[in-house]
């Protein structure tokens, strides 16, 4: 039951009339936990690295569409803060892809009024990589469209304890009054704070969990998950999601108004 309202696997994908007609509603905050570029080498014979690699070329796809269809917020789970665990050569040639995708990409993230932003521990990322990211922010940030946020060395849990150390520190100092500390004072503490809470989180890869993402922010987020990798999503895959959302009646623990029983 569960798989068949939640899971869409690929021999389930529609055939017909597969383009963006029919998407009547745009998800403002899309969210995407990009899962099984290594399984996606290791299919192929490739070293792991492999599928990270061809991630790349699906990021810039996947931007750009969400983009074009007037979604407001793409987040991406870049690298948690437990990828820190994978082998070396990995952390480090995942640590380069930013590098190498905004050295790519930058020139058109501008031309089309995207901006780029980052969310996580920013202390244990490489100079190099921050010297990207910190170009990327700068040269975007007036831009007014699409918000691409990168969650990069992003852990919910750690978000979480931070924002609660804060929020001791502020009303310990007399900046906060913990009387008043409700839901959106703990929001406006997030990484996420100048952000609206995802609408839709897609999940590729075949796995149906979170993974330690957004875990506050996702209290009533659409979820959708695929067993396509990664690396093979596309154009269809994301169409596919936002369709399958703009059925869901998103009622946030309430009932829907029955104008009939008025």
């Amino acid at each position: 039951m569960f798989e068949k309202f939640f899971f869409r696997k690929n021999e389930k994908r529609r055939e017909a009339g597969r383009v963006s007609g029919g998407l009547h509603k745009i998800p403002t905050h899309v969210a995407i936990i990009m899962d099984g570029n290594g399984r996606w080498a290791q299919e192929r014979g490739l070293p792991r690295i492999a599928g990270h690699r061809e991630a790349m070329k699906t990021v810039k796809k996947v931007t750009r569409e969400t983009s074009r269809l007037g979604v407001k917020v793409l987040t991406l789970y870049a690298f948690s803060t437990e990828n820190w665990r994978r082998p070396k050569k990995e952390v480090e040639y995942l640590m380069k892809l930013p590098q190498q995708f905004l050295r790519s990409y930058l020139v058109e993230l501008i031309e089309n009024n995207i901006q780029v932003r980052v969310m996580g521990d920013m202390s244990r990322i490489p100079d190099y990589t921050m010297r990207a990211i910190h170009q990327a922010v700068s040269r975007t940030k007036q831009n007014d469209g699409m918000i691409l946020n990168f969650a990069l060395n992003y852990g919910s849990h750690s978000e979480i304890a931070e924002a609660f150390r804060t929020m001791i520190h502020d009303v310990r100092s007399g900046k906060l009054d913990e009387e008043q500390v409700d839901e959106k004072i703990v929001s406006g503490y997030l990484l996420s704070k100048s952000l609206p809470d995802p609408d839709l989180l897609i999940r590729t890869g075949g796995e149906i969990r979170l993974s330690n993402f957004m875990l506050w922010q996702l209290a009533y987020t659409e979820l959708w998950f695929t067993d396509t990798f990664w690396p093979d999503f596309d154009e269809d895959d994301l169409h596919e999601a936002i369709r399958d959302f703009g059925k869901r009646q998103r009622r946030y623990g309430g009932l829907k108004e029955n104008r009939s029983e008025k």
